[in-house]
């Protein structure tokens, strides 16, 4: 991995965002694994609960443009201790949620937190450390961030089982100031002396605007329905591999197996060092989607179709992370990624806060290959979208990628 700038500082912030982000996408994904404990508790339908990620999302989207200039003005680091300071409140209202009102309400909460420490935020922190680097930087923060389902599936499982939903949700309360928020405040570097030895100063090498009328359009649209897809499935995988079949127990070491899958697919992307863009990691990785919802949809719920369900789909969806957080990288530079990023954000944490309640209805209503057969639609419509990108490449592009 090659990394302009101090490479030691780079590698404590890469540690620093890996545990945070394993901690905040794993806390925050409490349906897939609770949900109808929630549901039964509070007496809400089980699309109900998961609508809570879907809040999550907007509300995510919705402070996304807003807090670009935050991010521009004081800096990923002091934007993302606030984060960590406003998520136990969240979690400790949604621990005490007696019934819908003060549950999506603690939903607003842990969106407007995770607006500013979550995806978003972890790339812009990586793009003001390590400049033309960030597309190494986020490929080796993706090999370790992938492992939250993994991680935090059997965790929460576990401690539900302990000590009930209610007091998982104070646990990761907890975890939210007493791991997070220490390591955003001692672990990542003040904005001014890191920004320095980035060396600033130095001419951008790469396009600053998107020139051609349209692309940032299909950039989103592209995006979007990928994520409709992974966002979406991340949410109610659980859910589909039962009504394949699986016993609860088996779909979550599935869906834990799922989550090692995608990391070794991003570990292929970052081998790959400079020689991919974001673009063609899309293309190829985009494939895999549509292929293993067909495989699922003909193997009619055996073992090892679900097996080659879950390789396929975890190779591609893994792959496709790491192309959705790099794909501005091919048509802007430095001091115009956060800005993009940002922009990018509402309308990617808009179609993912649709994706879990639009699946998981489909799925309960009229079963899973409703849901599969729009899992296909989509993901086919982002590959040929990500097909009219690659035609639209600025000239600079090999320029940006021999320098990275």
């Amino acid at each position: 991995m090659r990394f302009s700038g101090p490479d030691r500082k780079i590698i404590g912030v890469l540690f620093v965002l890996a545990v945070t982000q394993v901690i905040g996408w794993g806390t925050v994904s409490l349906p897939a694994i609770i949900g109808r404990q929630i549901a039964a508790d509070l007496d809400m339908n089980i699309e109900a609960v998961f609508a809570g990620s879907s809040v999550l999302y907007v509300v995510m989207g919705l402070w996304a443009p807003v807090l670009a200039k935050g991010f521009m003005r004081f800096g990923a680091r002091r934007v993302m201790m606030a984060g960590a300071i406003l998520a136990p409140p969240g979690f400790l209202l949604l621990s005490v949620s007696t019934g819908p009102m003060l549950y999506f309400a603690a939903w607003v909460i842990l969106g407007t937190a995770g607006s500013a420490t979550l995806t978003t935020a972890a790339y812009i922190m990586l793009n003001e450390v390590a400049g033309r680097s960030a597309k190494s930087a986020i490929g080796a923060l993706m090999l370790v961030t992938g492992l939250s389902s993994s991680v935090f599936w059997p965790t929460t499982a576990f401690i539900s089982e302990a000590v009930g939903w209610r007091g998982t949700c104070l646990a990761y309360a907890a975890m939210m100031v007493l791991v997070c928020l220490p390591f955003y405040f001692f672990g990542l570097p003040r904005r001014a002396s890191l920004g320095e030895a980035v060396s600033p100063s130095k001419p951008a090498t790469g396009p600053t605007t998107i020139a051609r009328k349209g692309t940032f359009a299909l950039i989103v649209t592209a995006i979007a329905l990928n994520a409709f897809v992974t966002f979406g499935f991340s949410a109610v995988l659980i859910e589909l591999l039962q009504a394949k079949g699986l016993p609860t127990s088996q779909a979550i070491t599935f869906g834990a197996m799922l989550g090692v899958i995608q990391v070794c697919a991003r570990g292929l992307d970052f081998v790959g060092g400079g020689r991919w863009d974001g673009i063609t990691t899309g293309l190829v990785a985009g494939i895999g989607l549509p292929v293993a919802m067909l495989l699922l949809i003909v193997g009619d719920g055996t073992y090892w179709t679900i097996v080659g369900f879950i390789l396929i789909y975890g190779l591609g969806s893994g792959a496709l992370a790491v192309s959705r957080a790099t794909i501005p990288l091919v048509f802007y530079d430095k001091d115009e990624f956060a800005k993009a990023t940002s922009r990018i954000a509402l309308p990617l944490n808009l179609i993912s806060a649709a994706s879990p309640p639009i699946l998981i209805g489909l799925l309960t209503r009229f079963g899973s290959p409703a849901l599969l057969g729009l899992a296909i639609l989509c993901s086919s419509g982002a590959l040929l979208i990500l097909f009219l990108l690659s035609r639209r490449r600025p000239s600079v592009e090999v320029t940006v990628l021999q320098n990275a």
